[in-house]
């Protein structure tokens, strides 16, 4: 996983007069640090209205940090294989305008193909909103974002608010979980008051999961949080790097994937589907709770609202069915599967949910499939003694 860069700019110093904040007069106390990078230009960085409020005309130098699309802990995440994928595509599919990425996660995979059309889509709301962040087409003003994250990563705040009601000393400090919680509201205040459009919101939400998942006291997902240990990271937000360049007619969609599949056409379709039984909502409701911003009930020690609706067939004894059905929708060219080689190789837990036969013949009505092997450690929660672990390409070249 690649570092974030840290850049510098020119800033204004800022005082924040959101009635969220205790102390409404307060200023925001600004942390001027050295950087070993500079930017190409220097831009004079307006600030807001009526959040922010310029204090000082003297300009003083402030250092942001940039952040890129594989800088996010995510299961099965597929930034590694990149290469083998795009190899796979390259010698075996042809005239590829349109890919439809359509259990994205983070969009790792789309990615790979922003040179075409994307057609993006996911289930969970919080992988949906971090897509319409790097492949939405919509331009955005990347000095208002700039001057919001600088705003935000110096605010300090006083006053409780949902997240440090509900998680105060659990994955993160309560003094985080109140800086979480306010920039959260903010973020939702000034997309509401028309300061924000949909893809400057999308790209603020998608830097705070970023910048909630580096600090997190867990093992990489929220399933639990680790005891005990002491809160030696605090968040700060990071500039998402998204194109500005980016295709028209890039769609991202936020749906169950079989009542969705039918309605889209594209000539290759990428299927990253979940292998066992281990819920994504599950392991990420926190950021899931976050981007959605319903402020729900919450319960248990993980401190999880009601998922039922976030479950997916696919990590149940349906996904052979679930996948019949959503091979049998799809109009493609080109149907690419992802998927290893765990049909019998761990606990119940982990085994994979579609067995190989399964997969096959289910394709093999589409059309002829070719498989593609790579040896693949995948990212875990935790320490895994399953060997020759290997991620599978199966390829459907379909009928025409």
């Amino acid at each position: 996983m690649s570092h974030p860069q840290t850049l510098q700019i020119p800033f204004l110093e800022f005082m924040l007069s959101a009635p969220t904040i205790q102390d409404s007069s307060q200023k925001l106390q600004l942390e001027h640090e050295k950087s070993q990078f500079s930017c190409n230009s220097h831009k004079k960085i307006v600030p807001l209205q009526p959040n922010y409020k310029n204090v000082s005309r003297k300009a003083h130098t402030m250092s942001y940090k940039v952040t890129a699309i594989n800088n996010r802990r995510y299961l099965g995440n597929k930034y590694r294989l990149l290469p083998f994928i795009k190899q796979v595509v390259k010698n075996n599919c042809h005239d590829i305008k349109i890919i439809a990425d359509l259990f994205a996660g983070t969009g790792a995979v789309s990615s790979a193909f922003q040179d075409l059309q994307i057609i993006t889509n996911d289930l969970l709301y919080s992988n949906y909103i971090s897509n319409l962040a790097w492949f939405s087409a919509q331009p955005y003003d990347e000095d208002k974002i700039i001057q919001l994250i600088i705003a935000y990563n110096a605010v300090s705040v006083r006053a409780d608010n949902y997240m440090s009601n509900n998680f105060a000393d659990t994955f993160f400090s309560k003094q985080d979980c109140r800086k979480i919680g306010y920039i959260r509201e903010d973020i939702e205040r000034n997309f509401k008051a028309g300061k924000l459009n949909e893809r400057e919101r999308a790209l603020l939400i998608t830097s705070l999961l970023y910048a909630m998942d580096k600090i997190a006291k867990t093992c990489g997902h929220y399933d639990a949080y680790r005891k005990g240990v002491e809160f030696d990271l605090h968040l700060e937000l990071s500039v998402p790097q998204a194109s500005q360049n980016n295709n028209p007619n890039n769609i991202c969609y936020n749906q169950d994937i079989n009542t969705l599949a039918s309605n889209v056409c594209a000539d290759l379709v990428y299927l990253d589907p979940p292998y066992n039984s281990r819920q994504y909502c599950d392991a990420y409701h926190v950021l899931e709770n976050v981007a959605r911003w319903e402020k729900p009930k919450v319960f248990g020690v993980a401190k999880k609202m009601d998922r039922t609706a976030l479950k997916s067939a696919y990590c149940t004894k349906e996904a052979t069915q679930a996948f019949a059905d959503l091979i049998e929708k799809i109009n493609a060219r080109y149907i690419l599967l992802s998927y290893n080689n765990m049909e019998n190789k761990g606990n119940e837990r982990s085994n994979a949910k579609l067995a190989d036969t399964d997969i096959m013949r289910i394709l093999g009505k589409k059309g002829e499939v070719l498989v593609f092997e790579e040896d693949y450690k995948a990212f875990t929660t935790g320490k895994s003694k399953i060997q020759d672990n290997a991620e599978r390409l199966f390829l459907c070249i379909c009928n025409q």
